[in-house]
């Protein structure tokens, strides 16, 4: 690992962060408190994972030390983050929107949102690493699936086709990294994907924002 290569790494983090805070912004009218509660918790856990993954690498790659609890929280702290921003797009979509709404949605959401921080918190030793991914595709595919809804609502069909490249090349990161990373090329090649992943979310959501969100306020 070297250190151009670990700052690379971070290109996908901050584009992921630019794209949940224009989200953000964008769907908090139409969302009741809780469904934007969840969904804004999760995309910042999501964040903060990646940038804990990040600074770990950058850290490892300039010898400065191996901090491997910020390597070791990434798996987890993703799969929740992504969890927790998919019941979030669950709950707008699923749930009429509005102030009694949230206030119920609050108490029913938040039983699924600790039984998964419970999980996420749990010693690895007790805890198996199928869940985490059966979890963290199925956050991600709800989250880009009910993005894909929202755009096609607002008959931007190039958006949709874009969250669903980006959707592809998720998938396509979690495949490599069960690749032999020793080898710098498939690091590369990963760090490609991640990109590729993250800047096809960012542009789609920018586009969403444009064409949907941007004219109306």
């Amino acid at each position: 690992m070297t250190i151009p290569m670990a700052l690379v790494d971070y290109i996908p983090v901050l584009m992921f962060l630019i794209a949940a805070v224009i989200l953000q912004r964008d769907l908090y009218k139409s969302m009741s408190k809780g469904a934007f509660a969840l969904f804004s918790a999760g995309t910042i856990t999501v964040f903060v994972a990646g940038f804990y993954k990040a600074t770990w690498k950058l850290l490892y790659a300039a010898g400065v030390c191996d901090f491997t609890p910020l390597n070791k929280s990434f798996f987890p702290m993703q799969t929740t983050g992504f969890v927790l921003a998919a019941l979030g797009m669950l709950a707008l979509l699923c749930h009429k929107q509005g102030a009694e709404n949230g206030d119920k949605l609050n108490s029913v959401a938040i039983i699924p949102a600790l039984g998964i921080l419970l999980t996420a918190s749990a010693p690895a030793e007790y805890s198996g690493t199928m869940i985490f991914v059966m979890l963290m595709v199925l956050g991600v595919l709800v989250l880009d699936v009910g993005l894909i809804i929202i755009s096609a609502r607002h008959k931007q069909t190039l958006a949709a086709v874009i969250y669903g490249i980006s959707f592809v090349f998720v998938m396509g990161m979690g495949y490599l990294s069960s690749k032999d990373f020793e080898q710098a090329s498939m690091n590369w090649i990963a760090e490609f994907t991640n990109v590729l992943g993250q800047g096809t979310f960012l542009l789609a959501t920018w586009m969403l924002h444009k064409k949907a969100f941007a004219e109306n306020k």
